[in-house]
This record gives structure tokens, C-alpha cells and sequence, in this order.
């Protein structure tokens, strides 16, 4: 499944190199206007970060993606973006979020995702597990957007809340972010062999249709896919027929 992917800022899009908002780049689309179009040409996820909401929850912006989903059928929405307590959670339903994505919540607070996943359960939370890896091949979580390297490995948070249900994982290289250099075909190979249970997302670094193509052999169950739509690369059509 190809999931076109949309970083708000302020009600515009954007996009921000490897985490970095003094790397941002605007793009003049409307957001409500994009969404429809990655509709049109076959999307059937999106994938939202609220950049806004990430750095001050009061900002979240709500009222755009109600207006969003009000403006496509059938398109399932996931939201992410500085998820911090279970009214977050709450709003983001209420305004059309069909799974919500949590983050450094894994690592600061794992008791909250596991209260989550017993009480909305595993279709309802995504795990976003953002990754550096060391020289040893070590698989660290980094968390606050990227600007903060844990010592969590992604073995450690998959094993706790596997057993309460865990399935959706979206899973990135840091390296790879924003690049259009590919993805890191291995670590997703090794990721779905060995936990199979898992439905893996794929994601940064695709920039173009054999990028895709390449993520063939992992059997990932999706793709995101953001810069590359953005500036033309391919279009969602595309993308669909490399998978």
C-alpha cells in the first residue's frame, strides 16, 4: 500500500530535512486540495504530521483536518505529531483521525501506549519508531523529533507491547529522511522476517519508482511516501502499479 504522507506547518505543507524545522521547505499546495488529489489518484491512507500541534498541543490543528476528511471518502487518515496525553487521542478521533501515531511516548512513557492499546486497540494506535543505527548495527529509538538520541532499542519496545496487541509500526531510517536517496531495504527485510506479526510502514527516502520497486522483496504492508509526490517525481497511480 502506497501512503502519500503530508507535513503541516501553520495550515501550509511542508517538509523538514531529517527532522530539522530550521530545514523546512514550503510547498504552495493546499493541504484540503492535496489530499484530494492523492485520493483521486488511488491513495487510500494518508499519512498527517501536525508539525504545529507537535510543538505546542494548543495549537494542534484540529479544524484543518476535519476539513480534510470532510473532503474525500474512503481515504483512511493516521496523525501524528507531539502525542501527549489520551485528549489528544481524543480530539484527533472526534476530528476524523481513523489511527493515531505515537512516538517518543514509547520511550518516556510506555505505560500510556500500553493503557492505549488495551483501550482503543491495536487498530487504533500506530508506533512510530524513528531510528539511528550505531556501528555495532544497534537499532536505537530516537525521540522529541529526532533531537534526541535514547538507548531504547526498537527489540526492547516491540517486545513490551507486542504482547498487548501491537500491529501497526511505522518505522524510519533517520539517515534516509527527506533524502530521495532510497530506503534501507535491509533493516525493513530483517524487520518483517523477524517479527512477522507486525504490520511494517516503510519510511524515508523514497525518490523515485525503482525506490519503490526495491521495497518489493521486504512485504512491507506500506509505504510512505512524501518529498517525492511533492515536487513530481511520480504521481500515487505510479506508485501503486511498482507495488
Amino acid at each position: 500500500m502506497i501512503i502519500p504522507a503530508l507535513d503541516l506547518i501553520d495550515g501550509e505543507v511542508v517538509r523538514l530535512y531529517q527532522g530539522d524545522y530550521e530545514k523546512k521547505t514550503r510547498y504552495d499546495f493546499s493541504p484540503v486540495e492535496q489530499l484530494k488529489l492523492y485520493a483521486q489518484q488511488g491513495a487510500t491512507w494518508l499519512h498527517l504530521v501536525d508539525l504545529t500541534g507537535a510543538k505546542d498541543p494548543t495549537k494542534r490543528q484540529l479544524t484543518l483536518i476535519s476539513q480534510m476528511m470532510a473532503a474525500v471518502d474512503d481515504v483512511g487518515l493516521q496523525v501524528g505529531g507531539g502525542i501527549r496525553v489520551e485528549q489528544d487521542l481524543i480530539d484527533l478521533f472526534k476530528a476524523g483521525a481513523s489511527r493515531v501515531v505515537n512516538g517518543s511516548l514509547a520511550v518516556k512513557q510506555p505505560e500510556l501506549i500500553e493503557s492505549w492499546l488495551t483501550k482503543y486497540g491495536s487498530d487504533k494506535i500506530v508506533l512510530a519508531l524513528d531510528l539511528t543505527i550505531d556501528s555495532a548495527g544497534n537499532k536505537l529509538v530516537a525521540v522529541d523529533g529526532w533531537q534526541e538520541n535514547s538507548v531504547v532499542t526498537i527489540e526492547e519496545l516491540l517486545n513490551r507491547f507486542i504482547p498487548l496487541g501491537l500491529k501497526h509500526v511505522l518505522c524510519t531510517d533517520i539517515s534516509k529522511d527527506g533524502t530521495l536517496t532510497g530506503s534501507n531495504v535491509d533493516l525493513y527485510i530483517d524487520l518483517v522476517k523477524d517479527w512477522p506479526q507486525i504490520q511494517w510502514q516503510s519510511s524515508g527516502g523514497i525518490g523515485d519508482l525503482d525506490d519503490i520497486k526495491a521495497l518489493k522483496p521486504c512485504n512491507v504492508s506500506g509505504i510512505i511516501v512524501g518529498r517525492a509526490l511533492l515536487e513530481g517525481k511520480f504521481e500515487v497511480t505510479d506508485a501503486i502499479n511498482c507495488v
